[in-house]
This record gives C-alpha cells, structure tokens and sequence, in this order.
C-alpha cells in the first residue's frame, strides 16, 4: 500500500496552518522542512502544523519538527502542533514518538485544529 506524503497550506485567521498527511520520514521530511520555510519566508510566524493525518514518523521527522520550533521562536512566532488522541489510552503515533524521545514537551499540543488556533487556547500538558 502506497500513501502519498502531502503538505496543504491554509490560513486561519493570524495563523499559517500547513496540513500533513502520510509518512513523515527520510524522503519527506524536506518537504516539509521547505514549507515551514516558505511560510516563514512569507512573513508567518503563527504557525500550526496539523499532523492529524500522520500516521508514520521517524528520527527525521522529529528533526524537521523541533528545526521549525527553532526557527519560529528565533522569529519571535508561535509554532503550535495538532495531535488528536485516537481514542482513550491510544495517542498518535506523533505523539508517542515525540514522547519517547522525551521532546512532547517542547511543543504546544492541541487535540484539533479549532483549538489549536483559539485566542485563548491553552496546550495540553505533557
């Protein structure tokens, strides 16, 4: 089974939101390394990454991640993740492997997309 590896831009409100769906990995971990320096480059420093749709995620993966909290925060931006539970002790894959490389904690984690772009939305804990 081949999953296409896809990164849709949209915008809500003051923030850059970029849809991710498919495998993030070695083969398309830049591209989306790109897109988050695009939006940058465009003057967006809100941004949200939706990786609700993610349902693969390796080392590289996990480096472009914490690359663009990076960038963002040199830029004085807000960098927000979107990780939804999948049901009650079933997180993302994201999520899990974020947590098991000990660096969940270093994103603002929120279950949806409205959420996440909410005024006064609050992350979840860690």
């Amino acid at each position: 089974m081949v999953v296409a590896f896809c990164v849709i831009h949209g915008e809500r409100g003051d923030w850059a939101v970029l849809h991710v769906s498919g495998e993030l990995d070695l083969l398309t971990s830049p591209a989306l390394r790109q897109r988050v320096h695009d939006v940058v480059a465009d003057g967006r420093h809100s941004l949200v990454l939706d990786l609700s749709e993610v349902f693969f995620c390796d080392s590289s993966g996990v480096g472009v991640l914490i690359a663009a909290r990076r960038l963002i925060r040199s830029c004085r931006g807000s960098l927000r993740l979107v990780l939804p539970a999948r049901g009650v002790a079933e997180a993302s894959h994201v999520s899990r492997v974020l947590g098991a490389l000990g660096v969940r904690r270093l994103f603002d984690v929120y279950t949806d997309l409205e959420e996440a772009v909410a005024e006064d939305a609050g992350p979840l804990s860690a």
